[in-house]
C-alpha cells in the first residue's frame, strides 16, 4: 500500500470515529440514560405543614430530605420519594382511619397465561401490607386464574369481561368497567382504589404512603424530560388534546378514594367515546385521555417512578429503590392487533 493510500485510510478511521460517537450517544439506551442528568425543579415548600394535605400524616413529610428530585408540585401536592416518609407512622394511621384498597387489575388473552400469577403473588409481599385489600381480576377466561395463597384481611374477585379483538380497545375500555364495578361493589366495601397493568412485578414496599384522594405516577420515561418533549395527544380533534401540561403520567398505575377514581375512569371513557363517534383515536390510548384529565382536575398526590420502574433506563441515582418493575414485553405475541 502506498503512502498517500496509507494517508486515506488513517483519515477514514479518523473520520468513523466521531460518527460512531454520535450513533451511541443518540441511541434510545444512551438517551434515556444522558436525560437522567437533566435537573428537576425542586419543591418550593419548606415543610409537609405547607401541603394541601391528602391526610393528617403527610404534615410528616420530610420535603427537604431528597434535595436532587422534586418533592412537591405547584400546586402543594406531594411527590412521594423513597426517604421522605416514615411508613410505620403511614401504617398506622391508615390502619387507625380503616383505610382499605381494592387493587384491580386486567389480564385479557395470553396476559393472563404470561403475567398475572408473578403479578398476584408478588403483590401478596409488598402491596399495602397490613391494610385490608381485595383483589379484582378483570378477565375473559375465569376458569384460568391462577390459585394463589392469600394473606389475612385479602380476598380476590374473578369478573368476566368480553375479550376486544384490538389490545387498544381493552386498554380504553377498562375506564368504564372501572367505572361501573366501584359503583355496584367496590364503594361499598373499600375507601381507596388502585388501578394496574398486569404486566408488572413487585419488588418492594408499595404502601399506605401511596394513598391519597386522586393518585398519578410519574412516567419512568419522562419525569427529567422538558414538558415540549412529553408525548401528550396534540390532534385537536381528540378529547385527549393538549396544548401543554405539568407531568407526563403513566397509566400502567392511578388510584385515589373510591369516588375519586370512578369520576376519573367515567370522564376517560365518555371522552374516549367521543372520539370513537368522530373517527378519532388518542395517541396514547387511555393514558392520553388519563393525561387530559390530571391536567384538568390536579392529583393530589404523585408518585415517583421509583412505583413503577422500568430497567432498561439503567441506573439512575435518584431511583434509591424500585417497588414495582416493568416485566419483560413480548407484544409481538401477547398482542392481537
Amino acid at each position: 500500500m502506498g503512502y498517500n493510500q496509507k494517508i486515506k485510510s488513517v483519515l477514514k478511521c479518523l473520520l468513523c470515529i466521531p460518527v460512531a460517537l454520535c450513533a451511541v450517544y443518540f441511541s434510545p439506551l444512551s438517551f434515556r440514560f444522558l436525560t437522567g442528568f437533566i435537573p428537576m425543579k425542586k419543591c418550593h415548600l419548606e415543610s409537609g405543614k405547607m401541603l394541601s394535605l391528602d391526610n393528617s400524616v403527610d404534615a410528616s413529610l420530610d420535603l427537604g430530605s431528597r434535595s436532587d428530585v422534586q418533592t412537591c408540585t405547584d400546586w402543594k401536592a406531594p411527590i412521594i420519594w423513597d426517604g421522605m416518609f416514615d411508613p410505620d407512622l403511614y401504617d398506622k394511621t391508615h390502619q387507625s382511619e380503616g383505610s382499605s384498597v381494592a387493587l384491580t387489575v386486567f389480564a385479557v388473552g395470553r396476559y393472563l397465561d404470561a403475567y398475572l400469577l408473578t403479578f398476584l403473588n408478588s403483590s401478596e409481599h409488598h402491596f399495602m401490607l397490613g391494610l385490608p385489600v381485595t383483589y379484582y381480576v378483570f378477565t375473559d377466561t375465569p376458569e384460568k386464574v391462577p390459585d394463589i395463597k392469600l394473606g389475612p384481611l385479602r380476598s380476590i374477585k374473578v369478573i368476566k369481561v368480553k375479550r376486544h379483538s384490538r389490545w387498544q380497545d381493552i386498554s380504553m375500555m377498562r375506564m368504564k368497567t372501572i367505572a361501573d364495578v366501584i359503583e355496584s361493589d367496590i364503594r361499598h366495601h373499600c375507601t381507596h382504589v388502585f388501578c394496574f397493568d398486569v404486566d408488572q412485578v413487585f419488588t418492594g414496599r408499595f404502601g399506605s404512603e401511596a394513598l391519597g384522594d386522586s393518585v398519578a405516577l410519574l412516567h419512568a420515561h419522562y419525569y427529567h424530560l422538558p414538558e415540549r418533549l412529553f408525548t401528550y395527544d396534540r390532534n385537536p380533534k381528540s378529547k385527549a388534546y393538549m396544548e401543554s401540561g405539568d407531568f407526563y403520567y403513566h397509566a400502567a398505575v392511578f388510584g385515589g378514594s373510591w369516588n375519586s377514581v370512578k369520576a376519573l375512569t367515567e370522564s376517560c371513557y365518555h371522552s374516549i367515546m367521543e372520539d370513537k363517534e368522530n373517527n378519532v383515536e388518542a395517541l396514547w390510548h387511555d393514558e392520553s385521555h388519563l393525561n387530559k384529565y390530571m391536567w384538568l382536575q390536579k392529583p393530589s398526590r404523585v408518585l415517583s417512578p421509583e412505583y413503577c420502574w422500568d430497567t432498561s433506563i439503567g441506573d439512575r441515582n435518584d431511583i434509591r429503590v424500585t417497588r414495582l418493575l416493568w416485566a419483560t414485553k413480548h407484544y409481538d405475541t401477547l398482542r392481537t392487533d
